[in-house]
């Protein structure tokens, strides 16, 4: 691939992570488009339920999957150097 098309992949999943981080963050469930604790009248607001002790798990996932591909991006490497990268991380 070009670096070119390897930079116009990155910043789509950068962008698609950024969506998803933002509705986490607003309260969204990105699957199924409804407004977290709808179901949660009866619960304690002050204990975080198990679905956003989930959402906190995968939003620290993003954040750090962001970090390696801003890191991927903004090294000045050659091609190959940068698949080696990519399959390291990938093993991980």
């Amino acid at each position: 691939m070009s670096g070119g098309v390897v930079a116009i992949v990155i910043v789509a999943i950068i962008t698609s992570m950024i969506v998803r981080l933002v509705k986490i963050q607003h309260g969204m469930n990105p699957d199924r488009r409804h407004r977290r604790g709808q179901s949660q009248a009866l619960l304690d607001p002050a204990q975080p339920t198990l679905r956003e002790q989930e959402l906190q798990r995968e939003v620290e996932d993003l954040r750090e999957r962001i970090h390696v591909l801003e890191r991927i991006a903004t090294d000045d490497r050659k091609p190959q150097a940068l698949a080696d990268e990519i399959e390291r991380l990938r093993d991980r």
